[in-house]
């Protein structure tokens, strides 16, 4: 039998059938069971099965981080054959052929009217926002300096994150995601040698686009598996695809190398598909404040990757703020 939290997460509690009790089960669109409710620890402690619950959701958001990591390193190598909005259409062409193989295998039916509007939001923010206004930057920006982006996107997510839901994080939580986030930032300004280019607009523009696409996929994730979240959001943006597809090949130069065809299928594949699958799930399992935090870590990984992808040259100061960021994700992690 599957219980909902209404909180932050779902679980899996086996009830045993008593004389008197009727049991009774909910499906959802493609033969998912719903979510029901169950009788529970009237202390409201943490059972087994949620902190089993909670360690999965970390190690997947997790997984989501490491895969987000990658995306700008292949977004600098996809724009090395490809123009901007070619490679960003192309990046979500392919994304929704993945996508909807795996519907169609799966024989999932088409979610409830009421989930297509947030549907949307999350198909707007990250399937075509963030990426387009990210590869725009790149242009002129370098992947350190386009990970300001990411260092100020958790506190962004959070802060959606309680106006969507009525989530009232605590003020040690705040000050840990607050000081976290600070330390992201001055380390990659630092990085970049603290100068404003012309794509600071672009990334100011995706940090707002793709937190609103997290809170709102957190919320359906809640409802509906992570993957068909995504999944659909994908499907949904399919004719934008193959039209923008087709005219950015039309009037964009293309000069295909290696770095550049691993970069689309990782963008597709990797961050667009398989990230957002397992960042989601586990948004659903711990909850959008707390899985946005780990995203602290991001900009530090995209460092790392762009030293050993890209050649770029990282400061000594790396370990010691990585050290710090650490110590912010473990603060918010505990407390509520």
């Amino acid at each position: 039998m599957t219980a909902q939290n209404s909180a932050t997460h779902s679980t899996s509690i086996a009830v045993r059938p008593t004389a008197g009790q009727a049991s009774g089960t909910g499906s959802s669109a493609g033969g998912v069971s719903g979510p029901a409710t169950a009788t529970t620890n009237s202390t409201g402690s943490d059972t087994g099965t949620d902190i089993g619950g909670r360690r999965s959701g970390t190690l997947l958001a997790l997984l989501g981080v490491v895969a987000f990591s990658l995306t700008f390193p292949a977004t600098a190598w996809g724009l090395e054959s490809f123009g901007p909005w070619s490679l960003v259409a192309l990046r979500s062409l392919l994304a929704a052929a993945i996508a909807g193989v795996f519907l169609l295998a799966g024989r999932v039916r088409p979610p409830a009217r009421e989930h297509w509007a947030g549907l949307a939001v999350v198909a707007g923010g990250v399937v075509v926002g963030f990426p387009l206004l990210t590869t725009l930057a790149l242009r002129t920006s370098t992947t350190s300096h386009a990970a300001v982006v990411v260092g100020l996107l958790p506190l962004t997510t959070a802060a959606l994150s309680a106006l969507r839901t009525g989530a009232r994080p605590s003020r040690r939580f705040w000050a840990a995601a607050v000081a976290g986030a600070a330390i992201v930032l001055g380390f990659t300004l630092a990085q970049s040698g603290g100068s404003v280019s012309t794509g600071d607009a672009y990334l100011f523009g995706a940090l707002l686009v793709c937190a609103a696409g997290y809170t709102e996929g957190a919320r359906l994730a809640r409802t509906l598996p992570g993957w068909q979240v995504i999944g659909w959001a994908l499907v949904l943006c399919l004719p934008l695809s193959a039209a923008g597809s087709a005219l950015g090949l039309a009037y964009e130069p293309v000069h295909l190398t290696g770095h550049g065809l691993v970069g689309l299928v990782w963008a597709a594949a990797g961050s667009t598909f398989l990230g957002l699958y397992v960042w989601y799930r586990g948004m659903a399992a711990i909850g959008a404040p707390r899985a946005s935090q780990l995203q602290l870590a991001q900009p530090l990984l995209t460092l790392f990757w762009s030293v050993v992808l890209l050649g770029e040259e990282l400061s000594p100061a790396t370990p010691l703020a990585a050290c710090a960021v650490l110590v912010c994700i473990t603060a918010t992690q505990r407390v509520k």
